[in-house]
């Protein structure tokens, strides 16, 4: 029964899945961060609303949005709009969008993302404008070359190292890649591509699609693989082991919504993963609106995530940040909560012979090209892999 509705929530989220990755992957190739640093520069709540909409799309994790985020500081962006991409971006996203639909019905995929844009948007506006030391740091940070940018997600030390090769007497430089909570192996780019890479952007229409279909299959899927099997394991466990009314005495109000956000904060997930999560939860009992909660406090809040706010933006910052998030997400929590009461909205899972929305023959061809992904994902990971034999040897 466990394995049949593993199975089952896999395959019913699978061309959801796709879509979303695909969707995103576009979006990476055809809106550049060139573009992002010009409309997010200067101050005000006009830019602050900018920061939410564009960053509100964009399948970064609440780790990989930080290096995306510091080069917007650095291109002249403000406190506060950096602050508001920093949490519009890892909520939610076109990915998670079309997952929450399946997952979790029509209802919540709608409620997520603008929860997210509003949150996103309170924090941009607690952190305020820009004082003129932080504007006189900014500048000479701006004016300064070749520092290294250090993130949770960009941990590197470049050590140039002259070695005279066995086969050659050409000099070479060794760069020692130290692992980061977002990467286990080095990588000519920054991992996730969240930053600029060394490489020129693909130039043309069909270049750019197919550049941003091979990003959605391997950055993307390796960026989600494990976290999103977790959660639909999860959420099959549930499923099939727990009552449906074990949680409902105590799965809503303050309480529920405050344990929500001690798991979440800490833990580090991105906004397409916990889906399956919060499925799982909803299933169990959990209220709508402390799903909501969670949905919206796990991806945007991690220990290194704040660390990373306190260091670039301050402690007004990362006061905003945590504001905004958890702030909002209790309240748009209550909200949810007393519409879905009020109105008698149905919030569950769009799974199941009632639910059939699209044929068996997609869902299947969906399920085994993600299987197919995902296992390429894992095998990477493992420690099989015989290293390269020098070529002297």
């Amino acid at each position: 029964m466990l394995v049949e509705n593993f199975l089952e929530l896999f395959l019913e989220s699978a061309p959801w899945l796709l879509l979303g990755l695909l969707i995103a992957g576009l979006l990476k190739m055809f809106v550049s961060m060139e573009w992002m640093n010009k409309q997010l520069g200067g101050y005000g709540f006009k830019t602050v609303i900018k920061a939410a909409l564009f960053g509100a799309p964009l399948p970064l994790c609440s780790c990989g949005v930080i290096p995306a985020a510091v080069g917007l500081r650095r291109a002249g962006a403000s406190k506060a709009a950096t602050t508001t991409f920093m949490v519009s971006t890892p909520e939610t996203g076109v990915d998670s969008v079309s997952v929450s639909y399946i997952l979790l019905g029509p209802f919540m995929a709608i409620v997520r993302p603008i929860a997210a844009v509003i949150s996103a948007i309170v924090a941009g506006m607690l952190v305020g404008p820009d004082s003129k030391d932080d504007v006189i740091t900014q500048e000479s940070k701006a004016e300064s070359k070749g520092d290294v940018q250090s993130s949770c997600c960009s941990t590197k030390k470049v050590e140039p190292v002259k070695a005279e090769s066995g086969c050659s007497s050409q000099k070479q430089e060794s760069v020692k890649a130290e692992s980061s909570c977002c990467s286990s192996k080095s990588e000519s780019h920054e991992h996730h591509g969240h930053s600029h890479s060394q490489a020129e952007s693909p130039q043309g229409f069909f270049a750019k699609i197919i550049a941003g279909i091979k990003y959605a299959a391997t950055d993307l899927v390796r960026d989600t693989t494990i976290w999103l099997l977790v959660g639909i394991f999860f959420a099959a466990v549930v499923k099939t082991y727990v009552p449906e009314d074990f949680l409902a005495q105590h799965g809503s109000g303050i309480i529920a919504m405050l344990v929500m956000i001690a798991i979440s904060v800490p833990m580090y997930i991105c906004a397409t993963a916990s889906t399956p999560i919060a499925a799982g939860l909803l299933l169990a009992g959990i209220s709508p609106g402390a799903v909501l909660v969670f949905m919206l406090a796990g991806p945007a809040t991690n220990i290194a995530t704040l660390g990373v706010v306190t260091k670039e933006l301050g402690k007004r910052a990362l006061f905003g940040y945590l504001s905004g998030v958890i702030g909002v997400a209790v309240i748009a929590g209550f909200i949810t909560d007393f519409v879905v009461e009020k109105y008698g909205i149905v919030v569950a899972p769009q799974i199941g012979e009632q639910h059939a929305m699209l044929p068996q023959s997609v869902v299947a061809i969906s399920g085994i090209v993600l299987a197919l992904l995902m296992g390429k994902v894992i095998y990477d990971k493992l420690p099989l892999k015989s290293k390269p034999k020098d070529c002297c040897s």
